[in-house]
Formats: structure tokens, sequence, C-alpha cells
């Protein structure tokens, strides 16, 4: 069943407003464990729990939460003093000849669950942007499969959306849903999913040559994002399909990407350009 970009947006949850939700529970948290009740949400508020709530997390993770909390706040009391937190920088996109390598490493893996698994990662973060954790929750059943081949995979984690498989990633997607055995499209074998490092550590132990490109989730991910901003996709469909909240998001990896907007103000204003 075809469904219209409107059609779909309604479908998806509002993920703006489960990352609120997220932030001010860890605020909610951070407050009652030092005695402070329920106060007001006003700067000296955020800026206590970002500096010592947060001790330990990354800047991109403090900068995303103290972003959170001050749209939430009326108050700007405190903001002055704020330590500017730099936003991590995006993994490095696949070039052709390495994605190339990457697909002959995962065809000589010497164990058949091993090159599914690696193909699959392949197929998932290169052909739909996938996460980590959404790789290692896809199931065969979530690839949606046309009378041309596959026209998307389903992803049912934190940021529910249909994500439509670009070639040749398609085809091979198909293929490892039609033939892979069990319920789960990466890593068939028994395995505890819900262990952080559980992608990376299969990357780390598969067979390739010392000076081969090395498999990794994230520069899959990068160049599915890179490879649409490239292409010229529209950036509310390509939020859509990346799972991505803000357009200024985008902005780390348009720096893969010359041709694509290397400003937040030269992003919002493409969007924005694109929805009239």
């Amino acid at each position: 069943m075809d469904l219209t970009i409107l059609q779909f947006k309604r479908m998806v949850p509002d993920r703006r407003a489960m990352r609120e939700r997220s932030v001010l529970a860890g605020l909610g948290r951070f407050c009652h464990n030092e005695g402070l009740g329920s106060p007001p949400l006003v700067g000296e508020v955020v800026e206590a729990f970002v500096g010592q709530g947060l001790a330990g997390r990354a800047p991109s993770t403090k900068g995303t939460y103290r972003s959170v909390l001050r749209q939430l706040s009326s108050a700007t009391t405190g903001q002055k003093r704020s330590i500017p937190f730099s936003g991590a920088p995006a993994a490095r996109p696949y070039a052709p000849s390495e994605r190339a390598e990457l697909m002959s490493i995962a065809l000589a893996q010497p164990k058949q669950w091993r090159r599914h698994s690696a193909l699959a990662l392949l197929a998932l973060g290169v052909g739909a942007g996938l996460r980590p954790g959404e790789i290692v929750a896809a199931r065969r059943a979530d690839v949606v499969v046309g009378r041309a081949g596959v026209l998307s995979v389903t992803v049912g984690v934190t940021t529910p959306r249909t994500v439509a498989v670009r070639p040749p990633f398609g085809a091979l997607l198909e293929e490892l849903s039609a033939n892979g055995r069990g319920e789960w499209l990466f890593h068939p074998e028994e395995a505890v999913r819900s262990y952080s490092n559980f992608v990376n550590d299969f990357c780390r132990y598969l067979v390739r040559d010392p000076g081969a490109a090395t498999l990794s989730a994230n520069r899959c991910r990068a160049s599915f994002i890179c490879d649409h901003l490239g292409a010229g996709t529209d950036l509310s469909v390509l939020l859509d399909a990346a799972g991505i909240n803000e357009v200024e998001s985008l902005l780390r990896y348009a720096r893969h990407v010359p041709r694509s907007p290397q400003s937040k103000a030269a992003l919002r204003a493409l969007l924005a350009a694109q929805s009239r």
C-alpha cells in the first residue's frame, strides 16, 4: 500500500515530544537525588543539571539536553554564563571503493552467520541508515517487499518509521530476509541484544586484512545520510527517513558533502523553501 508523505507523518509519533519527556525525566531524577523537590525550570537549575547531573556525558549530549530545557523554559537567567558544548562530529561516509571492499569482506567471512550478519549490517546501515540499536532490533518481518523488490524496512525502536532502502541494498535485503533463519536480520545466533556494544564487537572480530576498510554502523549510517544530501533529497524526507528531529542536526553530516548547506541557518532556509 502506497502512503502519501502526509499520511506517513501522521503515523509517526512526535519524536520531539518523546525526547522532551526523556530529558525532563532525567532532570526530575537529578532534582530528587539532590533534594531540590520540584524547582521552577530556570537557567540556574538547567545549568546545575547539565554541569552536575550529566557529569561524564559527551559534550554533544550536554548541549542537546540544555537546548531542550531552554526551549521548554521561558527564563533566560544564567544562560550567558553557560559553557558552550561542541557537537560530536559525524562519522566519515564510505567512499565507493570502500563499500565494494566491505562487501568483499562480508562475503569472505568463514562462517555463514557472520557473512549473513555483515551483509545485513551493510544493507540496513548504508541502505536504510539505521542506528546500531535499530540494526540489532531489525527482524525479517520488518522488510516490506513489493512487486519490484524491497520497498522499505520498518523501524520500531526509539524513532518508529518506515525507510525506503536505497539501491543496490534493497535486493540484498530481500535476499537476506528470504533466506535467513530465525526472526532477526542481524546476528541470527543467540545473543544479548541489550548490550550497548553489540554491533561494535561484531565488527571488531570480522576477518579482514589489516589495511582493509573497517565496518562501522556509524559510518554506514553517515553514508546513507550523506548520499541523500548529495542527491538533493528534500530535507523533510531525509529527516523522517533518518529519524532525526531537528534539521540543524544534519550539519555535521553536511560537512562531508560540499554541495550541501554548510550552516544551520542555510539548512533551515533550505527546509523552509522546500516546504513551500
